[in-house]
């Protein structure tokens, strides 16, 4: 009998465990700044180092509470398609919060793609 219940046991705390890591992170940081971000800087771009790269502007990210200007770069895109969403800030009740910059797909192609189904669609 004692044997069932240890199995029992961690049967239980593998199925919690499973649980644990499987289940999306709900709960998300938001730091607030009070003050709006200082004017964008105007930044001179060095030579493209090779074909294929994207230029990354500059951005005011966040420090201890205080703006920190996080200079643009050079950068290759993670994937075939991507492009660069630029940080930007929105302001709150709370006060400004940075929303980071990411890659992300072009979907001009899907959406394209997607019209000239629907118009095929249309014409039957």
């Amino acid at each position: 009998m004692h044997n069932r219940s240890n199995w029992k046991l961690t049967l239980l705390a593998g199925a919690i465990g499973i649980a644990c890591l499987t289940a999306p992170a709900i709960a998300q940081i938001h730091v607030y700044i009070g003050g709006a971000p200082p004017p964008m800087r105007r930044e001179a771009r060095g030579p493209m180092p090779g074909p294929g790269y994207i230029w990354t502007d500059g951005y005011w990210g966040t420090s201890r509470g205080r703006y920190v200007w996080m200079p643009g770069a050079w950068q290759r895109a993670p994937y075939e398609g991507a492009y660069w969403q630029h940080p930007h800030y929105d302001h709150y009740r709370q006060g400004w919060q940075i929303h980071e910059g990411h890659w992300d797909r072009d979907n001009r192609e899907v959406e394209e793609h997607r019209d000239d189904q629907q118009r095929d669609d249309r014409r039957r």
